[in-house]
């Protein structure tokens, strides 16, 4: 079994495959807890030790793992947390890496490992040219041409930062959750603000989309994943792949390249 671990900002997601055959892989499970950037390796390592015991996984089963993350700060508390419990080696998604990706951006080295992974995922699983929106504390938009090189992306704020922004910088406006208010325009200050905050990031997608193929001359699949994308993608206009395992599936398509 191979563990993969992808630390966001806000969250760390974590799967394990069982390998089926050569190129043949099954999920077992797809957990999500938060980051935190003061926890020890050991507090890391007994969340691992938890999330296995919960799908009834040994330790001794995991034979291998890889790791992408977005906050240093983290992770070689992880990686260690990760080999502590497993006993197996956990690789490290970095410039050195080898992903298979053509890239055409000015400093490949330095693009988010997450940018990398769900581009090598995307590439493999879906017709291009593609665009990937992660949809996460900040949404990404990454494009990838015809040729299956990653060219470039757009960066926005998340939709929880905009929540937090609206919230905090403004003395009426509550905190509020994001599920998908019961109508366009709002009746109430609560569904008002959803309806601004989800419906005006679908409309920015939509729009940045339609940019987009105007200025690759085609029309781009377009996948969505990230922890929000099952809320936002369905209220856009132009028809998304929702892909919630798009990172645990470039990371193990990655381990079997590098390990």
């Amino acid at each position: 079994m191979i563990l993969t671990i992808d630390i966001g900002n806000t969250n760390i997601v974590i799967g394990c495959f069982e390998q089926e055959g050569p190129g043949k892989a099954r999920l077992l499970f797809h957990e999500r807890f938060s980051t935190e950037q003061e926890a020890t390796s050991l507090e890391y390592a007994t969340i691992f030790k938890e999330t296995l015991e919960l799908h009834e996984i040994l330790p001794s089963q995991i034979q291998g793992g890889i790791l992408s993350s977005v906050v240093p700060s983290v992770t070689g508390t992880v990686k260690e947390a990760a080999e502590k419990y497993t006993g197996a080696r956990i690789l490290v998604v970095s410039p050195g890496i080898k992903t298979g990706l053509k890239m055409n951006v000015d400093d490949p080295a330095a693009q988010g490992s997450d940018l990398i992974v769900g581009a090598v995922a995307g590439v493999h699983c879906h017709p291009v040219p593609q665009i990937i929106i992660d949809m996460g504390t900040a949404t990404t938009v990454s494009v990838i041409d015809r040729t299956k090189t990653y060219i470039g992306k757009m960066i926005l704020p998340g939709l929880a930062i905009s929540l937090s922004a609206l919230s905090s910088r403004t003395a009426q406006l509550p905190r509020i959750s994001l599920d998908p208010p019961k109508k366009l325009i709002g009746s109430n200050t609560v569904d008002s603000m959803k309806s601004g905050i989800l419906y005006g990031s679908a409309g920015a997608l939509d729009g940045l989309i339609d940019r987009i193929n105007e200025e690759l001359g085609e029309a781009c699949t377009v996948v969505a994943t990230g922890g929000l994308a099952g809320v936002v993608a369905p209220l856009c206009r132009h028809e998304m792949i929702l892909e919630d395992d798009l990172l645990l599936k470039g990371l193990l398509i990655l381990y079997e390249k590098n390990h």
